[in-house]
C-alpha cells in the first residue's frame, strides 16, 4: 500500500465509523515529517475514541501499525502517527479551535463525504 492509498484507507475507515468533515491534506513538500494528514471529527469523545480504535484495528489487518497514538484516553484530539500519514481525529469543538486546515492552507485538499445523520 503506497502512501496515498494508506491515507485514503484511513479516511475511508473513519467514514465507516461515521466520522464527519473528513479532509485529506497532501502536505508533501510543505511538511518535513509527513506526506498526508487525514482530519476528521466525531460528535462525542466516545465516537472519537471509536473512530481511532476502528482505524487502528483495520490497518493492523494490512500489517500497518501506528508508530504512536496520542490523546485516545481523553478523546478530544486523537493523533495517530502512521509515519508518512498522520491521522487527526477531533471532537468537533476542539477541531474549530486548532483549525489545522487553516494552518496548512497551501496543502492540496480533498474533501471526502461528510456523514450526515
Amino acid at each position: 500500500m503506497n502512501v496515498e492509498e494508506k491515507a485514503k484507507r484511513c479516511a475511508e475507515l473513519a467514514g465507516d465509523y461515521k466520522a464527519e468533515q473528513i479532509v485529506l491534506l497532501n502536505v508533501q513538500g510543505l511538511c518535513s515529517y509527513a506526506d498526508y494528514f487525514v482530519i476528521c471529527s466525531g460528535r462525542s469523545t466516545r465516537q472519537v475514541q471509536g473512530i481511532a480504535d476502528h482505524i487502528e484495528q483495520e490497518m493492523k489487518k494490512h500489517g500497518i501499525r501506528p508508530l504512536g497514538v496520542e490523546g485516545l484516553r481523553e478523546g478530544h484530539w486523537v493523533l495517530m502517527d502512521y509515519d508518512d500519514v498522520i491521522v487527526h481525529i477531533f471532537y468537533e469543538p476542539i477541531r474549530e479551535i486548532y483549525d489545522l486546515e487553516g494552518l496548512w492552507i497551501d496543502a492540496k485538499t480533498e474533501y471526502l463525504s461528510t456523514v450526515q445523520g
